[in-house]
């Protein structure tokens, strides 16, 4: 029996994912008609959703603490409830400031989620790249599915109703987590809160130098998800000449990649070892976003194929955040997992945060050839850090 109810927690904490996920996603693909609707502009609705994504990264670490305060189950719901509630004050927004308002406040209640459920699952299983793979495979397929519903649902009915669609994945979501997944127990119920926000312990953990090498790598990854997920479809259809709906079925053709593939190098990271198969998705995004700026580039006369291929390879390049957020399990003790854990990923989600921007701005002044090159040097680094690692016998 316990294996199958290790299985349906895993189920259900990535549909929770998903959840999350999409509710932060349907907002893009309405910016359209919410700019319409309150007369501002793009930079307006840019700021909101630049203030969510940074919400979101913000609250790993204090996710991990309320974990270990108050035991997972509970963040966890009170994560996919509070981005139904947001989602659903959102879509009723009087003005751009509450909007504004709101979709911060999505961006730290969605933000509870992840850290908290990766812990849970670390301890339900003992494969847990694999587990990880999975739950982690729930963001890929919200970013598949959500902008065109999105999309869909606010050309028919408006944006408030596509925001909706938040509200409309949250809640059930919300009543099979509270019906299916037992209560959790505390790890730390009567610590005071204070004493786990003390600057020394948090530094003390960051410095230790395997933690600091696997922040490294994470950020590296994260730059490149970040600029992926922000600009692939506008480098297909500026730097690359295809069509907007072309280039929008290529993305929706890498997310399906980037989710299918989390599983797999999840268990090859248990099968093999983290560091292998994190070069091997550093490899695969040399090739994939090297592959992008040839076909951009030159007319290498095999039609649409090497683009789809290199496509794919971003889609599995991406895919390193099972082996190397297993890394970050492995280094740390089972007391140290939710807060650990959501200190690391907040660290390496706010500097990674800036690939929109530097990306954004090196294709403005240089192009989109040397903007995703940039992306495959930071692959590159990422794949000597780990060779070095491993020739030296750093023991990082």
């Amino acid at each position: 029996m316990n294996w199958r109810y290790r299985h349906t927690a895993l189920a259900l904490c990535t549909l929770a994912f998903t959840a999350t996920m999409v509710a932060r996603l349907a907002i893009s693909p309405l910016v359209p008609r919410i700019t319409a609707r309150f007369g501002v502009t793009n930079a307006t609705v840019g700021l909101a959703l630049s203030g969510m994504w940074l919400a979101y990264a913000l609250a790993q670490f204090p996710s991990g603490v309320l974990g270990d305060r108050y035991g997972e189950r509970t963040v966890i719901l009170t994560a996919v409830g509070a981005t139904a509630v947001a989602s659903l004050l959102i879509a009723a927004s009087p003005s751009i400031a509450v909007f504004i308002l709101f979709t911060v406040a999505l961006g730290a209640g969605a933000g509870l989620h992840y850290s908290v459920a990766t812990t849970f699952l670390a301890k339900q299983f003992d494969d847990i790249g694999r587990a990880i793979g999975v739950h982690v495979a729930g963001g890929p397929i919200a970013g598949l599915a959500a902008p065109p519903l999105a999309a869909l649902v606010g050309s028919r009915y408006g944006w408030r109703a596509g925001i909706l669609l938040g509200v409309a994945v949250a809640v059930p979501v919300f009543a099979l987590f509270a019906w299916r997944v037992r209560p959790t127990e505390p790890i730390r119920p009567d610590q005071p809160m204070r004493e786990r926000f003390a600057l020394a312990p948090l530094l003390e953990l960051l410095s230790r130098p395997p933690i600091l090498y696997t922040t490294a790598l994470a950020t590296m990854g994260a730059f490149s998800w970040q600029a992926t997920a922000s600009f692939l479809p506008t480098f297909l259809d500026v730097g690359s000449g295809l069509s907007t709906a072309l280039s929008a079925l290529l993305f929706s053709l890498y997310f399906l990649v980037h989710g299918g593939t989390q599983p797999v190098t999840g268990s090859l990271s248990d099968r093999f070892g983290r560091d292998v198969t994190a070069m091997g998705t550093m490899s695969a995004g040399i090739a994939g976003y090297g592959l992008l700026v040839a076909t951009a580039r030159f007319d290498l006369g095999l039609g649409l194929g090497p683009t789809v291929a290199a496509v794919c390879l971003v889609g599995v390049a991406m895919s390193w955040g099972a082996p190397v957020q297993s890394r970050f399990m492995d280094l740390l003790s089972d007391a140290e997992r939710g807060a650990g854990f959501g200190l690391v990923r907040t660290a390496y989600m706010v500097l990674g945060a800036s690939g929109s921007v530097v990306v954004g701005t090196i294709s403005d002044v240089a192009g989109w050839g040397v903007a995703f090159g940039l992306l495959a040097g930071v692959m590159t680094l990422g794949l000597v850090t780990l060779l070095a690692n491993r020739a030296l016998g750093l023991g990082y």
